[in-house]
């Protein structure tokens, strides 16, 4: 793993001082994941490719922030990822957004059998959607990653950089807040 890194920083340096094919060996190394970790969250495969190109282009323009003191995939990924989320965020697509969590909140229901449960359904994801936007961005982006990009808790702390009591910290406040506003809606 050191050799990989120090062979990453390595290219890095390349890249740096005007060699720009060598960047390329990046991108052919890395576009399967880079995609994969934006399909994960944005559900589109169209989608998830041209978020993998933003993600090229913002690591080459920010290149000389890259430490070495990890893999370069992981901090390329830490990038996908915040592309990603910023596109869901700014297209607010409730459908693509929340179809999993809400799947998931609805076990055996089936879309499209009764038309009132699938209006129920609707109101059940835009509510979510809107408590989720209204979480503070390291709680939103957190349970973001779990259930939409579907990371575990370790792939979080390792995409970014965050400590893996930071991530539990971030995901249960995170989660205590989405029950506090969405429990209301349940009662009435």
């Amino acid at each position: 793993m050191i050799d990989a890194i120090a062979n990453d920083r390595r290219v890095v340096d390349a890249v740096l001082a005007g060699d720009r094919e060598a960047f390329r060996m990046f991108v052919e190394r890395e576009s399967v994941s880079v995609i994969a970790a934006c399909s994960r969250i944005l559900r589109d495969p169209t989608e998830a490719q041209d978020a993998a190109q933003d993600t090229f282009v913002q690591a080459f323009e920010a290149l000389a922030s890259y430490r070495g003191d990890g893999p370069f995939g992981a901090w390329l990924r830490r990038i996908a990822v915040r592309v990603a989320i910023a596109r869901v965020a700014a297209r607010r697509d409730v459908v693509v957004l929340d179809e999993l969590l809400v799947d998931r909140a609805r076990p055996g229901s089936e879309a499209g059998s009764d038309p009132e449960a699938h209006a129920l359904g609707t109101e059940d994801r835009v509510a979510i959607v809107e408590a989720i936007a209204t979480l503070p961005a390291a709680q939103r982006d957190v349970v973001l990653l779990r259930f939409y990009a579907d990371l575990t808790l370790e792939e979080i702390s390792l995409v970014t950089s965050r400590p893996l009591g930071t991530v539990k910290s971030r995901l249960a406040r995170g989660m205590t807040r989405l029950r506090d506003t969405l429990e209301p809606r349940s009662v009435a």
